[in-house]
């Protein structure tokens, strides 16, 4: 579950690699799309492989939610450029990214908005091997080598929750090359990033155990991890009927998987069949989700009070000025920016429908 996946490249290596090996396994799953020529074939780029991040397109694909609003949706294999290069391009009109990812890439005049914040809160964790012992705590990075994708923001996060912790801050690197878990267990590195809903899973049911630190337990302000669906300044100013349309349809297929999950589950298993996605480890990865409420309070979905999608630009906004601090944001030219991206500014909501309306159309 990348951060190249969504926001910073923390996820494993080895999902990028599945994705490749698979190819276009996400365009698979809508080949059983209702093809009725009345409908507008547009397309949902995924971020990385098949997860339960991108659930709710599956769902809003299956149950029929594109078609109700006209539209034909193929999702596609994210490009090697990345989703945000293939929205802001035009190559795709939707995908998967975050509000962090949108704010880097129009730092770089990419033309982006996210449109529903799917993911509520932070669901990074940094992780030794449970059998290091010599790591109790984040100080205990200090001087050990971290398994990184090369990102100066996941830098930025380490040194930050080092030093809340009682440490220097001062680390070695080491770039990754085929998987976290890998790296790791090889001696390469001593720590590295997961998520808890995507590796943390594999971590619980098929090993290796890992030890693992929160970064906002830390020091680390804001949420990194706003996952949600963006799309293009010129997509929107194009077509807001289908920008509104997708929006609806996608809010209805993630409130559905909220309240299904090992529904949802199958229907990720099913609809993504060259990912080969193990039913067991996808339903503990739903049931992480709703039980840790990361897409908002699940009750207050059910009962209409909370809106799947809605955005928290307060929160996107502190994560900004954190790394604007560590000189982590580059423009187009590789210039170091300093003004952070304004997060508001990252968000279009016009199309958001109300939740108690979503979970009433989906009854």
């Amino acid at each position: 579950m990348p951060r190249t996946i969504v926001r910073r490249s923390v996820t494993s290596l080895a999902a990028f690699a599945l994705l490749l090996s698979v190819g276009a396994c996400g365009a698979n799953a809508s080949s059983s799309t209702n093809s009725d020529k009345n409908l507008k074939t547009v397309s949902f780029m995924l971020s990385w492989a098949p997860d339960t991040n991108h659930i709710g397109a599956y769902v809003a694909q299956k149950k029929g939610y594109f078609a109700e609003e006209g539209l034909n949706v193929d999702i596609l294999a994210t490009s090697q450029a990345g989703a945000e290069q293939a929205v802001s391009t035009g190559a795709a009109n939707f995908a998967l990214s975050n509000t962090f990812n949108v704010g880097v890439a129009n730092i770089k005049n990419a033309g982006l908005k996210l449109l529903a914040q799917i993911q509520q809160r932070t669901s990074a964790i940094w992780c030794s091997l449970a059998s290091n012992t010599s790591i109790k705590s984040p100080k205990d990075f200090d001087g050990k080598t971290f398994a990184t994708f090369g990102a100066n923001e996941s830098d930025a996060v380490i040194k930050r929750m080092i030093q809340t912790d009682g440490g220097k801050g001062e680390f070695d690197k080491v770039t990754v090359g085929t998987s976290t878990f890998q790296t790791l267990s090889s001696g390469k590195a001593d720590f590295g990033g997961f998520y808890t809903t995507w590796e943390g899973v594999q971590a619980e049911l098929n090993g290796p155990k890992l030890n693992c630190w929160n970064e906002p337990d830390y020091g680390v302000p804001g949420n990194a991890d706003e996952i949600g669906i963006i799309t293009s300044d010129a997509e929107i100013s194009k077509d807001p009927r289908t920008v509104q349309g997708f929006t609806r349809a996608i809010q209805k297929g993630y409130t559905w998987a909220y309240e299904h999950p090992d529904e949802a589950a199958q229907i990720l298993v099913d609809s993504a069949k060259d990912a080969n996605l193990d039913i067991k480890f996808v339903k503990r990865s739903m049931q992480i989700i709703t039980e840790g409420n990361y897409w908002g309070p699940r009750d207050e979905v059910k009962a209409g009070t909370f809106t799947i999608g809605t955005p928290d630009p307060d929160g996107a906004q502190k994560y900004f000025d954190f790394v604007a601090d560590s000189g982590a944001y580059t423009d187009q030219n590789n210039q170091v920016v300093t003004t952070p991206p304004v997060a508001t500014q990252q968000i279009d909501t016009q199309y958001l429908i109300p939740g108690a309306d979503i979970v009433k159309a989906i009854q």
